[in-house]
């Protein structure tokens, strides 16, 4: 097995013998090998990523004293900005470390910053980018702060964080009259749908299930509601505290760069398992995801309700739950 970038570079810089080390948002496929596990604090907003690194402690936001803090770079500019000042914050005295992919702006990041510190070390590996540099306060001005997007909080890294997402406004225009009393939003992002589907006064609890904490804290923000109910939570195995009359959802068809219909399909199936005999489910998704049959495995009765060129907006009513779980193999 060849030996990762991340790895390589721990190797160079050699690392203290003692002091905790910090690793924020590493992937599913980050190398922590090289790495003293019982030393390591993973800090993670994605509680999906917790998953992904057994053995290792995870948490929302460091705990002193660090020796080191590690960045991996998201694909996000603005939270890419916003985790290194982060680690330098949490990490005054001690070395930071930043690795990531060119597709994912580790070029350019490097560029910035190089311009405001020395860089003690460096390597490229496969198509990619490792760099070092002691911690310096001169990174204060890229620390993450919430911006107002047509009304609605938003924070760097969380979902269509610069404006309304299409799909979710074309959804909003395709909201069942008649949800029921109980009904969740699973995938809700920082609020937007769940707004919109919260002006109907028939709804008695509206359940908001995300898994980036720091989208669920903008929904808090956003919605002042009490049939409001948040859970951090992976939408795909979330259980609901009550049986549901109603899932609505635009679900993710991305992980990373990665497309994933996968993931979306496995939120239909959980939707189906979530809801009432006599549920429903309504969802967006742009046309070319293969929905369908997943929605025909799980429901008693499929429609599509509208939609464009780009987005298609499908419903599925009376979940037959015994062909939910064989949809999931």
């Amino acid at each position: 097995m060849a030996v990762s970038r991340l790895s390589l570079a721990l190797g160079e810089l050699a690392l203290p013998d003692t002091g905790g080390i910090a690793v924020f948002e590493p992937t599913a496929e980050t190398d922590l090998s090289a790495l003293p596990a019982d030393r390591v604090q993973i800090i993670t907003r994605h509680i999906t990523t917790q998953d992904a690194f057994p053995g290792f402690a995870c948490q929302r936001a460091p705990t002193p004293p660090l020796a080191t803090a590690i960045v991996v770079v998201p694909r996000a500019k603005a939270l890419a900005q916003a985790l290194i000042a982060e680690a330098v914050a949490a990490c005054p005295d001690g070395l930071i470390l930043v690795d990531g992919q060119k597709t994912d702006g580790v070029d350019p990041l490097f560029k910035a910053c190089r311009a405001r510190v020395d860089i003690a070390g460096q390597m490229t590996k496969a198509h990619g980018r490792a760099f070092w540099f002691a911690s310096h306060p001169a990174f204060d001005d890229w620390r993450a702060a919430p911006q107002s997007v047509d009304g609605f909080q938003t924070v760097p890294g969380v979902f269509s964080a610069d404006g309304i997402d299409p799909a979710s406004a074309l959804l909003a225009q395709h909201l069942p009259a008649k949800p029921g009393a109980t009904v969740a939003d699973l995938g809700a992002g920082w609020g937007y749908l769940a707004a919109q589907i919260l002006r109907n006064p028939d709804i008695q609890n509206l359940h908001l299930v995300e898994s980036d904490a720091a989208a669920l804290d903008c929904a808090r923000a956003n919605i002042d509601d009490p049939r409001a109910v948040f859970h951090w939570a992976d939408a795909t195995t979330w259980k609901a505290p009550e049986p549901l009359d109603c899932v609505i959802m635009n679900p993710p068809f991305h992980q990373g760069r990665k497309g994933a219909p996968d993931l979306g399909q496995r939120f239909i199936t959980n939707a189906a398992r979530l809801l009432k005999p006599s549920g429903q489910l309504v969802l967006v998704a742009n046309r070319h995801l293969p929905y369908e049959a997943t929605l025909a495995a799980c429901f008693a009765k499929t429609d599509e309700i509208g939609g464009d060129k780009r987005f298609k907006i499908l419903a599925g009513q009376r979940p037959t739950r015994g062909k939910a779980r064989a949809s999931l193999g």
